[in-house]
């Protein structure tokens, strides 16, 4: 039985996906390192930043220094926030009806490879932000997806103090990537893979696959995955 939803959030529930990749992209420019789009959707996307960033490094320079790391995400965050001051993140659409709707039946979090500001600036004065009893960002899980790191932390940090604990089992993830759909698979958790990044085809990893949130009933998904 599902007892909480964790959500991915760039591609789940913030539509902001080009406008990182843009950013990220610029941003390993100015290091003199290159990353094409066709790179980006179809292997890192999905994983955090920092992530990525080390890959690259080293497949560079036969390592990854973290001071460098640490210089390359600094700058793609000032690009976001100057990005994000003109233009605030899209939600998708029927994403907050969804939200609120669900909030009834179970607990929920945000598991994301995305930064804590940035998540916390494009849900202020929604309604998801009232509604959601977590986040977990890149900030605070030191491994990125497809490593269930993140996910087994957003299940830890939602079983402090509260009984009866959740397991794995009981808690549906929502996803848009690949590197996310392992991640929540690696943990244990069920996944409902989200077609707003990736062709459906492509997400075949997932448990039940569809074109987004818009018009979903929350009660019916969960029922569909007792």
């Amino acid at each position: 039985m599902i007892h909480a939803i964790l959500f991915d959030f760039n591609g789940v529930i913030a539509d902001d996906e080009t406008a990182h990749a843009a950013c990220f992209c610029q941003a390993l420019q100015e290091f003199g390192l290159t990353l094409s789009k066709t790179e980006y959707y179809g292997t890192y996307l999905g994983m955090d930043e920092r992530t990525c960033t080390a890959l690259l490094l080293t497949a560079r320079d036969g390592k990854s220094d973290v001071g460098l790391v640490q210089q390359i995400q600094e700058r793609k965050a000032e690009l976001f926030r100057l990005h994000s001051a003109v233009q605030k993140p899209e939600l998708f659409p029927g994403v907050i009806e969804f939200v609120q709707a669900a909030r009834p039946w179970c607990r929920m979090a945000i598991a994301s490879g995305g930064r804590r500001e940035q998540i916390d600036r494009a849900l202020r004065g929604t309604e998801i932000e009232r509604a959601i009893e977590l986040i977990v960002s890149a900030d605070d899980c030191p491994v990125g997806k497809p490593d269930p790191a993140i996910y087994l932390m957003t299940l830890q940090r939602l079983n402090d103090d509260v009984r009866p604990l959740l397991m794995p089992g009981e808690c549906l993830v929502i996803e848009d990537s690949k590197a996310g759909i392992r991640a929540a698979r690696a943990a244990g958790m069920p996944v409902l893979g989200l077609a707003t990044t990736y062709p459906a085809d492509e997400l075949r990893e997932a448990d039940c696959v569809m074109p987004s949130l818009a018009g979903v009933d929350p009660e019916a998904l969960l029922r569909q995955f007792h």
